[in-house]
């Protein structure tokens, strides 16, 4: 049976990972919801499968083999509610990304994150899609003790955080009054192939190396995150989408282990040198205003209920994010 899926931010870096995933399977039918502001279609054009620049004036009915693209803002309510009718499944991926944005400008942080969010739900609601997925971060929780579980109170210390936070009660709200089974990912600090356009850290040290320039650290480098590979973090999307009994929940998705910045710049450098390339220089800069000191993940839920968890060692997936950046850069 097709399965019909809307994937908001199909054009950034997790969204054309998991749409490369799901073209692989014949019997699935997608939309790819993307305003271009930050994504690009070049991605998806690499995948075996034609395009349509669709229309909502002119919609066109689900088709197998396609990609429907549709070039909307997830702000504009009236097109959500278009681009999801008949759907089975929505992927809610589009977001403001990041702490730093979200403390320049706040205001637009919510209004992406917050209404963007409750403009999809409301258009699962009125069409009747039965799941709903929602890209989140452990942002939410805020400064605390790691590791981080989905039972910690959250305290957001950013916007970012909170705006995060919000779109997680409306999904538990929406599971609870409307019976949609929405799923919150809680995700950790993804990096991989695809990743040019992020301003993450794992991404923005790769094109540092490659212009020569030095790597910026905020802070000593002693602040921990749970990098996490984007082909670990694609499969634990597609076991939220098939999982019984999840509506309504919130996962940790990340590898269970703590990495300090300082050991990431370490493996970087090893594996640079490795290939030939010279070490980088460090340059450390004050601590930015937001950012948590120390946080991982406690992934035993989602071993239990999502049936999932990390494959990939931070060594091997540096090595395979670097080959991909300098082969990109050869291109």
């Amino acid at each position: 049976m097709t399965k019909k899926w809307v994937i908001t931010g199909g054009c950034g870096f997790i969204g054309s990972a998991l749409i490369a995933k799901l073209t692989r399977d014949v019997d699935n039918a997608v939309r790819v919801i993307d305003n271009l502001s930050v994504g690009s279609i070049k991605p998806l054009e690499k995948l075996n499968i034609p395009i349509v620049h669709a229309d909502v004036m002119k919609m066109p009915i689900w088709q197998k083999n396609v990609l429907q693209h549709f070039e909307i803002d997830i702000r504009d309510q009236d097109r959500a509610l278009k681009v999801t009718e008949g759907a089975d499944i929505i992927v809610h991926l589009a977001a403001n990304t990041g702490v730093g944005p979200s403390v320049s400008d706040p205001r637009a942080d919510c209004m992406s994150n917050v209404i963007g969010v409750f403009n999809y739900l409301e258009a699962a609601r009125l069409n009747s899609v039965p799941r709903f997925i929602l890209a989140s971060s452990s942002a939410v929780v805020g400064d605390t003790t790691s590791p981080v579980h989905e039972e910690k109170v959250p305290h957001p210390t950013s916007p970012y955080g909170a705006s995060k936070l919000c779109g997680e009660a409306y999904c538990s709200a929406y599971f609870q009054t409307f019976g949609i089974e929405t799923v919150a990912l809680r995700f950790g600090n993804v990096y991989g192939i695809g990743a040019a356009h992020k301003e993450s850290v794992v991404s923005k040290f790769m094109k540092t190396l490659l212009q020569q320039d030095p790597l910026t650290i905020f802070g000593d480098g002693s602040q921990t995150r749970d990098f996490i590979y984007i082909e670990d973090l694609v499969e634990a999307i597609t076991a939220a989408a098939v999982a019984s009994d999840v509506g309504g929940e919130v996962f940790q998705i990340a590898t269970n282990r703590e990495t300090s910045v300082n050991e990431l710049v370490d493996v970087i450098s090893s594996t640079v040198e490795q290939k030939g390339y010279t070490r980088p220089k460090i340059l450390n800069q004050s601590k930015r205003i937001g950012d948590i000191m120390n946080i991982y993940s406690d992934t035993s839920k989602a071993r239990q209920k999502l049936n999932w968890r990390s494959k990939t060692a931070l060594q091997r997936g540096i090595e395979d994010t670097f080959d991909w950046f300098v082969s990109e850069q050869k291109q």
